[in-house]
């Protein structure tokens, strides 16, 4: 499984028009994405995130541990009982990201939980050479250190791969809210939502070769954009435990 390279920047909503502007040259729609009204193409993303019961992985985060790990469940759009998710176990090394996945219907999601019958309802994908194995994995560490869902969160993902290298992506994801422990029939839930941000959206630039592409480069100089650490996740909690929207 390769390693990934991914930087993430937060940057002012006013500047969203320009910097898509400005990399339209070199990127093209994800496929996945489907045109809205407004001629953008994007997706909606919803991810539970599991932690301890003491929020380890968050202490990690906020206390700055290079080698870290999130468990989450994604899902896209909205409900449907032939919907797809996906188990993922994301490990990331400084900017270096490696990711363990596996899919399920959804429809069958409370039956594996029950069951645990990983090799049942784990999907083929000609992308993941062994599902079984891999969701597996991410039961053995739920039951072994006692996850639990933590935070639900919730945003709309414009998507676009690189025209020469589609390996590449960027990425604006925009009206970033959460929830504090959800179940997992809330995944596609919008109530009880809080917005992590007030004017700014997350711009990720990932890519898997050792150094971020020219056309990459160059739109962090010209616009000046501050690569961040940023976590949805340990964000997602503070803005609700705290009561309190960022005042970014």
């Amino acid at each position: 499984m390769m390693l990934r390279y991914e930087r993430k920047y937060l940057v002012p909503n006013y500047m969203m028009d320009s910097l898509r502007n400005r990399v339209s040259t070199f990127v093209r729609p994800d496929t996945y994405a489907k045109q809205n009204e407004q001629g953008l193409y994007q997706y909606t993303v919803r991810s539970i995130y599991y932690d301890s019961r003491d929020l380890r992985f968050y202490k990690e985060k906020c206390d700055g541990v290079q080698f870290r790990r999130k468990f989450r469940i994604r899902g896209y759009d909205t409900y449907d009982p032939g919907n797809k998710v996906v188990f993922e176990i994301k490990r990331k090394i400084g900017n270096r990201i490696k990711k363990h996945r596996a899919f399920v219907w959804y429809r069958n999601l409370d039956t594996l939980f029950a069951t645990g019958d990983v090799a049942q309802f784990a999907l083929k994908d000609k992308k993941i050479k062994d599902p079984a194995s891999e969701l597996s994995r991410f039961f053995y560490h739920l039951k072994k250190d006692q996850f639990q869902p933590t935070v639900l969160v919730v945003y709309e993902r414009e998507a676009y791969h690189g025209k020469i290298d589609p390996g590449v992506r960027i990425t604006f994801d925009k009206n970033v809210r959460s929830r504090l422990y959800p179940k997992m029939h809330n995944l596609y839930d919008n109530n009880e939502l809080k917005l992590l941000f007030n004017n700014h959206f997350i711009l990720e630039i990932k890519y898997f070769t050792d150094e971020m592409p020219v056309w990459g480069r160059s739109l962090v100089q010209e616009f000046r954009l501050r690569h961040d650490a940023i976590s949805k996740y340990t964000i997602g909690v503070d803005v609700n435990m705290f009561k309190q929207i960022m005042t970014y």
